[in-house]
């Protein structure tokens, strides 16, 4: 700050917009005058407010400059002139500096401005690249636990799912099936029609499957045309018979592919937890083999046996 003799400075609130000020710059034998931010800068003293400042200096040394030609030259007032042109000196010079200053400032606001912008924009390309990257795992997992074919559970999946049934009856002391299934007929349609036919064929029994079973229970595809059913919830020996039943007559019904009329026809190995085995492993054994046994008796299903 300059003496009292001297020029001065001094900010004053003038609502060019929302926290804007004015600098005020008093110069002796002048009346002050505003070096001011433009109003349609908002943010006050930033941004491009440097390059008005610039502008606004050079009017400001002007008229210094007009100041200093008005001085007397005459012999009786040199002493006031050399004092007047010294205060007029040392306003310019406070000039320079403030310029300095504040061209100094702006440049590191708006350098932190550029880091603030640019951190966002990081930030929301690492929210995006989260979500893609959690997107992408649960796709990854869809595809591991499920038949590429039929869109059905896979073998890993029913496994999992059957694992997680059994502990739920063991800790409640109830019942849980099991049923496997496997198509009778169908290696004929592969080897006279092709496996585009046979394809098809497994589709439309996995919808056949999804469709007959109750809200809850789960189809399966296990590989080949083999397939196995989870029961949601306890149930007794006739009622998976009722449903064993309700099974075949769904999937046995005619099928047409390509205006070809086509049937395959289910043989179902029924096991149940704990009455024919106390695991997953185990209970898969008991229900594959009573499929088997379905398969040769030409009974449609049959139930497991435990193997002590």
């Amino acid at each position: 700050m300059l003496s009292s003799d001297s020029a001065t400075f001094r900010t004053r609130e003038e609502r060019h917009g929302p926290d804007a000020s004015s600098l005020l710059v008093d110069c002796p034998d002048s009346r002050p005058f505003a070096v001011a931010p433009p109003a349609s800068d908002a943010a006050g003293w930033s941004g491009a407010t440097a390059a008005v400042l610039t502008d606004q200096f050079e009017s400001v040394a002007g008229r210094l400059s007009a100041i200093l030609d008005s001085i007397p030259v005459d012999e009786r007032s040199r002493p006031s002139a050399r004092r007047i042109r010294t205060l007029a000196l040392e306003c310019a010079a406070a000039l320079g500096r403030l310029r300095e200053g504040m061209t100094l400032v702006v440049g590191e606001r708006d350098g932190l401005e550029r880091e603030l912008t640019e951190a966002r924009v990081q930030r929301a390309r690492a929210l995006m690249d989260a979500q893609d990257s959690q997107a992408g795992e649960l796709d990854a997992r869809h595809q591991a636990l499920h038949d590429d074919l039929t869109a059905l559970p896979n073998r890993r999946h029913c496994r999992e799912r059957l694992a997680q049934a059994l502990g739920i009856a063991a800790s409640r002391h109830t019942l849980a099936g099991l049923l496997y299934l496997d198509l009778d007929g169908f290696k004929e349609i592969n080897d006279r029609h092709g496996h585009a036919t046979g394809d098809a064929v497994l589709r439309i029994v996995a919808a056949r499957l999804d469709r007959a079973l109750r809200a809850g229970d789960v189809a399966c595809r296990l590989g080949g045309d083999e397939f196995a059913c989870l029961p949601a919830g306890p149930l007794s020996g006739p009622q998976l018979a009722r449903l064993a039943r309700k099974l075949i007559d769904a999937v046995s019904a005619p099928l047409m592919v390509n205006g070809v009329q086509l049937r395959v026809r289910p043989s179902i190995g029924v096991a149940i937890f704990p009455t024919h085995a106390d695991n997953a492993e185990a209970l898969f054994r008991v229900a594959d083999a009573a499929m088997y046994r379905a398969k040769q008796q030409r009974t449609g299903f049959a139930f497991g046996e435990r193997a002590d």
